[in-house]
């Protein structure tokens, strides 16, 4: 669909005469997990069956490391004292936003009285979590700080934090896991840790919810896990949409679009307006900033797939419906009313308004979590929040009044479907009245 135009990355697209297949390469964006599904079935039966083993043995075969000690828990307080004192002071600042993020963001306990009925709600932290940070290319201490700090914010006993193995282990990554109050950090990488921490080895205790990105391989995996131990969601590669009207700076939507294809090849990177002089000036304005890029060869892939582009609307109505319908994962709005704009639309993983508020401080230190979905699947969940490591239990009191009140709402019903056993547990109640 993007094709490259002379010596530049990207074209200005007509949204309204995209063809079908060009529109199905925007919205189907699961960058091959599908495909994955074989593959992490069988590591994670493996794993679920050969324990220690297993993993040590995907760790020479995907990571190319021998590895002694699966756990690394104690290394981890070590890489925090060693570590470079600005990159140690930058991830407590971080994990101090998002500590009081989620702090604010938790829910508490209520009762309330319901005409008589005493009805209220309360909240209980699982018991033991996995977080999963990725590894490979790039050390990942912010998705440390995003899957365990509001984990510990919820009260969860027991935090495991699994990261790919390595030569040397990056001391951020293991620094970010010590300062989120991780119980166990393990060096184990891809579908074997989801494997892992989802039935446990000789090294590895179980756990009952996993949590954290990764590639397709660990989302697939979460997807054959999930049943057995709870996930918080299956997500794909990285994406932003930028909304942008023509007061917009071009070079601002193009510093957005080749952020976020520095992840990964497959990121999906799209911006939209309905002024035709800003979407050619964005486009030049990638073209100039990706040669300066240390990881340009993979800012040029992600900008070259089926999934990435910029996209010229008629107005910026059809621009808004467009961006409703993409459900992008990160959506940056950069127009004179983006407030406007923003309440037009209601499927987004998270939203960043105004020039001053780059993806980038949500990926690390603005405090909302950078575990979103992805995929379009922001039409019917959010991203990761306290809630996700709360159980919620209903609780009931009612008087014999206030029962009294329901009492024949509660026979009629309870006889109409033929359980006359519920009906009786209520009238019995009555009988010496």
């Amino acid at each position: 669909m993007t094709t490259e135009d002379g010596d530049g990355l990207l074209s200005v697209r007509s949204l309204p005469d995209l063809s079908p297949a060009e529109r199905a390469a925007l919205f189907d964006r699961d960058a091959g997990v599908a495909d994955a599904r074989e593959t992490a079935r069988d590591i994670v039966d493996r794993v679920r069956t050969e324990g220690d083993v297993a993993l040590r043995a995907y760790a020479e075969e995907f990571d190319d490391v021998s590895i002694g000690n699966v756990e690394v828990t104690d290394e981890a307080e070590r890489a925090h004292d060693r570590l470079d004192g600005d990159v140690r002071a930058a991830i407590e600042a971080a994990a101090a936003n998002v500590e009081a993020f989620h702090a604010e963001s938790a829910p508490e306990d209520w009762r309330a009285d319901f005409d008589g009925r005493e009805l209220g709600r309360r909240y209980r932290p699982l018991e033991r979590v996995g977080v999963y940070a990725p590894g490979g290319t790039a050390a990942y201490p912010s998705s440390v700080l995003m899957g365990a700090v509001p984990a510990a914010v919820a009260g969860v006993e027991h935090i495991a934090v699994c990261t790919p193995p390595a030569e040397d282990l990056p001391d951020a990554t293991l620094a970010a896991a010590h300062v989120a109050g991780a119980d166990a950090v393990y060096q184990a990488g891809g579908a074997q840790a989801v494997a892992a921490l989802a039935y446990g080895t000789e090294t590895v205790d179980a756990v009952d919810k996993i949590v954290g990105p990764g590639n397709r391989f660990v989302t697939a995996a979460k997807a054959e896990v999930r049943g057995d131990v709870e996930i918080d969601f299956l997500a794909g590669p990285s994406e932003v949409c930028v909304l942008a009207d023509g007061t917009a700076d071009p070079a601002l939507i193009a510093a957005e679009l080749v952020a976020q294809a520095e992840h990964d090849p497959n990121a999906s990177c799209v911006a939209v307006t309905a002024d035709g002089a800003l979407a050619e000036a964005v486009v030049a304005a990638v073209d100039e900033q990706v040669a300066e890029r240390e990881r340009a060869d993979t800012i040029r892939d992600a900008l070259a797939n089926d999934a990435s582009g910029v996209l010229l609307a008629r107005s910026m109505p059809e621009a808004v419906l467009f961006t409703e319908e993409y459900a992008a994962e990160h959506l940056a709005i950069m127009a004179e009313d983006d407030e406007a704009l923003l309440d037009r639309i209601d499927a987004a993983g998270s939203v960043f308004l105004g020039e001053f508020s780059p993806v980038a401080a949500g990926d690390y230190a603005s405090g909302p979590n950078h575990v979103l979905p992805t995929g379009g699947a922001a039409r019917r969940f959010g991203g990761l929040s306290v809630d996700h490591f709360l159980r919620s239990t209903t609780v009931q009191r009612l008087d014999e009044g206030s029962l009294g009140d329901l009492r024949g709402t509660i026979t009629t019903l309870a006889e109409a479907e033929g359980l006359e056993a519920h009906a009786a547990s209520v009238e019995q109640r009555f009988e010496d009245s």
